[in-house]
């Protein structure tokens, strides 16, 4: 890798992971944060969304929200399984895109906004080794476990 594509990368990674670690430790450290205002605005997939807000199942989507912000974060910050952590985060930034009103999910924005954003970078990361750009992926593929098991080596690559 070159040197400003790695830095481009490291950059990319780190600033990501840094929002998304942020986002996710400032609701697990708030113990009166829910997503049920943000999913109870929902203005596309009304049934599914409110499908989350059930009394047995919204305290399950508050807890892998906080946490999976937090974890995808963390992941990213250190550059280890950036590639599995990334899609998570695709995952995750598209249910957050289909609550918000279509074609305009905010006053600035037409059809494309910040979650549409952080997905695409997301996916530049998932699929460009962002994890050996002075990350911590290429010490985890050289260790035993991973040598014994190939598979594993993809969460890494």
């Amino acid at each position: 890798m070159n040197s400003i594509k790695t830095l481009s990368l490291s950059l990319l990674r780190i600033s990501l992971g840094w929002m998304l670690f942020y986002a996710g430790i400032t609701k697990v450290l708030d113990p009166s944060w829910s997503a049920a205002g943000y999913i109870g605005a929902a203005k596309n997939f009304q049934g599914f969304y409110s499908w989350f807000l059930q009394p047995n199942i919204l305290p399950t989507v508050d807890f892998l929200n906080e946490w999976g912000l937090t974890l995808i974060g963390i992941s990213l910050l250190l550059g280890i399984m950036v590639r599995l952590s990334s899609l998570f985060g695709v995952a995750l930034m598209l249910l957050y895109y289909f609550v918000l009103p279509f074609p305009r999910p905010d006053a600035h924005s037409l059809v494309v906004d910040s979650h549409v954003i952080y997905a695409a970078a997301l996916l530049v990361l998932a699929y460009s080794k962002a994890g050996h750009a002075w990350g911590l992926e290429r010490w985890c593929e050289s260790l035993p476990l991973c040598a014994r098991y190939p598979r594993l080596r993809a969460l890494f690559s």
